[in-house]
C-alpha cells in the first residue's frame, strides 16, 4: 500500500496557483518590513495583476497584510506557523539523514557537534564502514582546541562566515595525532549557529588530497541542513566551496 501511494504521489504535479501564492510569501527576506507591489513583481517574476489577486487570498488567511500605502507585509498567521514549526522541530530528524547520506557518499565517519561551555559535545554520529575509524560516540565531549570542529564552533557562534572565510575548515593531528577532520557551520532561524557538521577519519586516509575530493559533499550537506533548520545561505555556499584551511598539527 505504501509503495502504491508513493508511486501515485510521484506522478502528481503541484498546483500552479498555490505555487504562485507561495512565491509571493517566500519573496520576503530577513530584514524586510514591507514590500511594494513593484518589489514583489521583481522578486517573483509575476505580473502585478496576478500578485494583487493572490494577495487577496493571502490576506483572507492572515498570511499577508496590505498597508495604507499599498505595500505588503507578512501577517500574524506566519508567526503562528513559525511557532508551530519550532515546537514540532526535532533536530535529530534533520541531522541524522544528512549524516547517513554524507557517510555513505564519502565512506568516512560523520558527526554533528555543539558547543558546551569549554567543551564540544558530539550530539549525533554515523560511523564509517571502514575497520579503521575513530572511537568518539554521541554524548562524548572533547576540548575546544584548534581542531576544525572546535574552530568552527568558536568562530561562527557570533554570526555568518565573512566573504574571505575559508570553508570547510580542515585540520590533521590536532587533538589526536592520528585523526583528521573537515568541518562546516550549520545555522538556524535568525542565522544563529546550531552546530558543526563534520567528517572525520584517520590521517592515513583523510589526507589533504582526500579532503579536497570530499569537501564539496560536506558543503552541500551543511547547506541542506542549514535550510532545513530555517537558516539562510551566506555568500559563497550557493556558488560552491571556498578554499580549504591548511591548518595542521
Amino acid at each position: 500500500m505504501a509503495k502504491q501511494t508513493a508511486k501515485k504521489e510521484a506522478g502528481l504535479k503541484g498546483v500552479s496557483a498555490a505555487e504562485r501564492a507561495l512565491a509571493v510569501l517566500t519573496a520576503f527576506r530577513r530584514g524586510d518590513g514591507a514590500l511594494s507591489l513593484a518589489e514583489l513583481a521583481e522578486r517573483t517574476g509575476l505580473v502585478k495583476s496576478t500578485i494583487l489577486r493572490l494577495a487577496l487570498s493571502l490576506q483572507q488567511y492572515r498570511l499577508l497584510a496590505r498597508l495604507p500605502d499599498g505595500s505588503y507585509r507578512l501577517d500574524a498567521e506566519t508567526l503562528r506557523l513559525g511557532t508551530a514549526y519550532q515546537q514540532a522541530f526535532r533536530l535529530s530528524d534533520h541531522v541524522m539523514p544528512v549524516l547517513e547520506q554524507l557517510a555513505a557518499k564519502t565512506g568516512e565517519t560523520t558527526s554533528f557537534y555543539v558547543r558546551n561551555g569549554d567543551e564540544r559535545l558530539c550530539l549525533f554520529r554515523v560511523e564509517s564502514t571502514n575497520r579503521i575509524r575513530m572511537t568518539v560516540q554521541p554524548g562524548d565531549t572533547r576540548p575546544m582546541d584548534k581542531s576544525a570542529i572546535a574552530q568552527t564552533l568558536r568562530r561562527y557562534e557570533s554570526g555568518l562566515p565573512g566573504a574571505d572565510d575559508e570553508l570547510p575548515l580542515f585540520t590533521s593531528g590536532i587533538t589526536d595525532p592520528h585523526a583528521a577532520a573537515l568541518a562546516m557551520p550549520v545555522f538556524g532561524i535568525g542565522d544563529s549557529l546550531i552546530g558543526a557538521l563534520a567528517i572525520s577519519g584517520p590521517v592515513s586516509r583523510l589526507t589533504t588530497a582526500r579532503a579536497e575530493q570530499i569537501k564539496g559533499a560536506l558543503v552541500e550537506a551543511a547547506t541542506k541542513l542549514t535550510l532545513a533548520c530555517g537558516g539562510t545561505l551566506w555568500s559563497g555556499t550557493a556558488k560552491g566551496t571556498r578554499k580549504r584551511s591548511n591548518a595542521t598539527a
